[in-house]
Protein backbone atom coordinates (compact mmCIF):
# COMPACT_ATOMS: atom_id res chain seq x y z
CA UNK A 1 0.00 0.00 0.00
CA UNK A 2 1.67 3.81 -1.02
CA UNK A 3 0.47 5.64 1.83
CA UNK A 4 1.94 9.21 0.94
CA UNK A 5 4.21 10.35 -1.56
CA UNK A 6 7.05 12.89 -1.43
CA UNK A 7 9.17 14.88 -4.09
CA UNK A 8 8.69 17.42 -6.85
CA UNK A 9 5.66 18.05 -8.78
CA UNK A 10 6.10 17.41 -12.10
CA UNK A 11 2.88 17.96 -13.65
CA UNK A 12 -0.71 19.08 -12.28
CA UNK A 13 -3.70 19.21 -14.18
CA UNK A 14 -7.27 19.71 -13.26
CA UNK A 15 -8.00 16.22 -12.15
CA UNK A 16 -4.79 14.70 -11.36
CA UNK A 17 -1.30 15.64 -10.51
CA UNK A 18 2.72 13.94 -10.64
CA UNK A 19 5.20 13.85 -8.40
CA UNK A 20 8.56 12.55 -9.16
CA UNK A 21 10.09 10.38 -6.14
CA UNK A 22 13.26 8.59 -6.43
CA UNK A 23 13.38 9.11 -10.08
CA UNK A 24 9.93 7.85 -10.62
CA UNK A 25 6.92 9.94 -11.72
CA UNK A 26 3.59 8.68 -10.07
CA UNK A 27 0.58 10.02 -11.19
CA UNK A 28 -2.86 10.27 -8.45
CA UNK A 29 -6.10 11.51 -8.93
CA UNK A 30 -7.29 14.20 -6.28
CA UNK A 31 -9.72 16.92 -5.16
CA UNK A 32 -9.54 20.52 -6.68
CA UNK A 33 -8.98 21.37 -3.07
CA UNK A 34 -5.92 19.30 -2.86
CA UNK A 35 -4.16 20.00 -6.44
CA UNK A 36 -4.79 24.17 -5.66
CA UNK A 37 -1.94 23.23 -3.08
CA UNK A 38 0.51 21.70 -5.86
CA UNK A 39 3.16 23.93 -8.11
CA UNK A 40 5.10 22.39 -10.44
CA UNK A 41 8.78 22.67 -9.71
CA UNK A 42 7.93 22.78 -6.07
CA UNK A 43 8.37 20.21 -3.33
CA UNK A 44 5.34 18.61 -2.17
CA UNK A 45 4.06 15.70 0.13
CA UNK A 46 0.11 13.95 -0.56
CA UNK A 47 -1.01 11.38 1.77
CA UNK A 48 -2.21 8.47 -0.90
CA UNK A 49 -4.96 5.77 -1.75
CA UNK A 50 -4.17 2.95 -3.58
CA UNK A 51 -7.31 1.31 -5.57
CA UNK A 52 -6.36 -2.00 -6.71
CA UNK A 53 -8.90 -3.31 -9.35
CA UNK A 54 -8.26 -6.54 -11.63
CA UNK A 55 -7.60 -4.42 -14.40
CA UNK A 56 -6.20 -1.31 -13.05
CA UNK A 57 -4.40 0.29 -10.36
CA UNK A 58 -5.17 3.93 -9.50
CA UNK A 59 -3.62 6.35 -6.73
CA UNK A 60 -5.53 8.82 -5.87
CA UNK A 61 -3.46 11.76 -3.43
CA UNK A 62 -4.73 13.97 -0.99
CA UNK A 63 -3.73 17.16 1.06
CA UNK A 64 -4.75 15.63 4.60
CA UNK A 65 -4.87 12.20 6.13
CA UNK A 66 -7.75 12.73 7.38
CA UNK A 67 -9.13 13.77 3.50
CA UNK A 68 -7.63 10.46 2.75
CA UNK A 69 -9.03 8.49 5.65
CA UNK A 70 -12.36 10.14 4.85
CA UNK A 71 -12.53 8.59 1.31
CA UNK A 72 -11.31 5.25 2.11
CA UNK A 73 -14.70 4.96 4.97
CA UNK A 74 -16.73 6.39 2.16
CA UNK A 75 -15.66 3.69 -0.47
CA UNK A 76 -17.14 1.25 2.58
CA UNK A 77 -20.67 2.27 2.14
CA UNK A 78 -22.83 0.63 -0.60
CA UNK A 79 -22.48 1.87 -4.35
CA UNK A 80 -20.02 4.42 -3.87
CA UNK A 81 -16.76 3.98 -5.65
CA UNK A 82 -13.53 6.03 -5.51
CA UNK A 83 -14.96 8.16 -8.09
CA UNK A 84 -17.91 9.16 -6.27
CA UNK A 85 -16.06 9.15 -2.96
CA UNK A 86 -13.83 11.77 -4.90
CA UNK A 87 -16.49 13.72 -5.83
CA UNK A 88 -17.85 13.91 -1.98
CA UNK A 89 -14.60 14.99 -1.17
CA UNK A 90 -14.71 17.91 -3.91
CA UNK A 91 -17.73 19.79 -2.65
CA UNK A 92 -17.31 18.94 1.00
CA UNK A 93 -14.61 18.77 3.46
CA UNK A 94 -14.54 15.71 5.52
CA UNK A 95 -16.01 17.81 8.83
CA UNK A 96 -19.17 18.83 6.64
CA UNK A 97 -19.46 15.40 5.67
CA UNK A 98 -19.89 14.22 9.21
CA UNK A 99 -21.89 16.76 10.32
CA UNK A 100 -24.05 15.84 7.61
CA UNK A 101 -24.12 12.54 7.88
CA UNK A 102 -24.94 12.59 11.47
CA UNK A 103 -27.74 14.97 11.11
CA UNK A 104 -29.06 12.89 8.34
CA UNK A 105 -28.96 15.74 6.12
CA UNK A 106 -29.88 14.29 2.89
CA UNK A 107 -29.83 17.45 1.02
CA UNK A 108 -26.34 18.68 2.12
CA UNK A 109 -24.93 14.87 0.54
CA UNK A 110 -27.29 15.37 -2.77
CA UNK A 111 -25.34 18.35 -3.60
CA UNK A 112 -22.40 15.76 -4.85
CA UNK A 113 -23.18 14.66 -8.49
CA UNK A 114 -24.12 11.13 -8.94
CA UNK A 115 -25.52 10.67 -5.51
CA UNK A 116 -29.55 10.76 -4.98
CA UNK A 117 -31.88 10.92 -2.07
CA UNK A 118 -31.79 6.87 -1.90
CA UNK A 119 -27.76 7.01 -2.08
CA UNK A 120 -27.23 9.55 0.72
CA UNK A 121 -29.47 7.67 2.93
CA UNK A 122 -27.56 4.35 1.78
CA UNK A 123 -24.54 6.38 3.44
CA UNK A 124 -25.99 7.50 6.16
CA UNK A 125 -26.67 4.40 6.91
CA UNK A 126 -23.40 2.37 5.44
CA UNK A 127 -21.17 5.04 7.33
CA UNK A 128 -22.72 5.88 10.62
CA UNK A 129 -20.03 7.38 13.22
CA UNK A 130 -17.41 5.98 11.57
CA UNK A 131 -16.00 9.27 10.13
CA UNK A 132 -15.40 10.31 14.17
CA UNK A 133 -15.61 13.84 15.86
CA UNK A 134 -15.12 16.81 14.37
CA UNK A 135 -11.83 17.90 14.17
CA UNK A 136 -12.93 22.07 13.31
CA UNK A 137 -13.03 22.58 9.98
CA UNK A 138 -15.46 24.01 8.05
CA UNK A 139 -17.09 23.99 4.76
CA UNK A 140 -14.74 25.25 2.09
CA UNK A 141 -15.37 29.05 1.13
CA UNK A 142 -14.24 30.48 -2.51
CA UNK A 143 -15.50 33.81 -3.73
CA UNK A 144 -17.98 34.02 -6.86
CA UNK A 145 -16.40 36.87 -9.22
CA UNK A 146 -19.20 38.22 -11.63
CA UNK A 147 -20.24 36.64 -14.40
CA UNK A 148 -18.85 36.40 -18.00
CA UNK A 149 -19.64 34.85 -21.76
CA UNK A 150 -17.49 32.31 -21.97
CA UNK A 151 -17.17 28.87 -20.75
CA UNK A 152 -13.38 27.75 -19.78
CA UNK A 153 -13.60 24.22 -21.10
CA UNK A 154 -10.93 22.91 -19.08
CA UNK A 155 -13.32 23.63 -16.18
CA UNK A 156 -16.23 22.34 -17.80
CA UNK A 157 -14.56 19.16 -18.65
CA UNK A 158 -13.48 18.54 -15.33
CA UNK A 159 -16.73 18.92 -13.83
CA UNK A 160 -18.52 16.95 -15.97
CA UNK A 161 -15.52 14.12 -14.63
CA UNK A 162 -16.65 14.75 -11.23
CA UNK A 163 -20.32 14.12 -11.92
CA UNK A 164 -22.34 16.77 -13.34
CA UNK A 165 -23.91 17.21 -16.94
CA UNK A 166 -22.33 19.40 -18.98
CA UNK A 167 -24.98 21.98 -19.39
CA UNK A 168 -25.10 21.90 -15.43
CA UNK A 169 -20.96 22.61 -15.66
CA UNK A 170 -20.83 24.77 -18.21
CA UNK A 171 -23.66 27.35 -16.85
CA UNK A 172 -21.67 27.35 -13.22
CA UNK A 173 -18.41 27.93 -14.74
CA UNK A 174 -19.88 31.09 -16.91
CA UNK A 175 -21.16 32.09 -13.13
CA UNK A 176 -17.89 32.33 -11.79
CA UNK A 177 -15.90 33.51 -14.71
CA UNK A 178 -14.43 37.12 -15.12
CA UNK A 179 -11.71 38.08 -18.06
CA UNK A 180 -9.23 39.04 -15.01
CA UNK A 181 -8.80 35.54 -13.68
CA UNK A 182 -10.14 33.57 -16.32
CA UNK A 183 -6.90 32.07 -16.52
CA UNK A 184 -6.58 30.42 -12.91
CA UNK A 185 -8.48 27.27 -13.99
CA UNK A 186 -7.90 25.99 -10.42
CA UNK A 187 -9.57 28.86 -8.79
CA UNK A 188 -12.41 28.74 -11.79
CA UNK A 189 -13.15 25.01 -10.94
CA UNK A 190 -13.13 25.31 -7.22
CA UNK A 191 -15.51 28.75 -7.45
CA UNK A 192 -18.20 26.61 -9.88
CA UNK A 193 -18.08 23.89 -7.69
CA UNK A 194 -19.20 25.87 -4.60
CA UNK A 195 -21.78 27.39 -7.05
CA UNK A 196 -23.11 24.09 -7.78
CA UNK A 197 -23.54 23.23 -4.51
CA UNK A 198 -24.99 26.43 -3.77
CA UNK A 199 -27.36 25.87 -6.50
CA UNK A 200 -28.48 22.52 -5.19
CA UNK A 201 -29.07 23.94 -1.90
CA UNK A 202 -31.66 25.98 -2.96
Amino acid sequence: MISSLRGEVTAVTLSSAVIETGGVGLLFNATPNTLSTLQVGAQAKVHTYLVVKEDSLTLYGFATTDERDTFATLMGAKGVGAKLALAMLAVHTPDALRQAIAAKDTAALTRVPGLGPKGAQRVILDVGDKLGPLRGEGELEFDLPAATDEANPQVVAALVGLGWNEAAATGAVLQVTTAQNATDVSALLRAALRNLGAAKRV
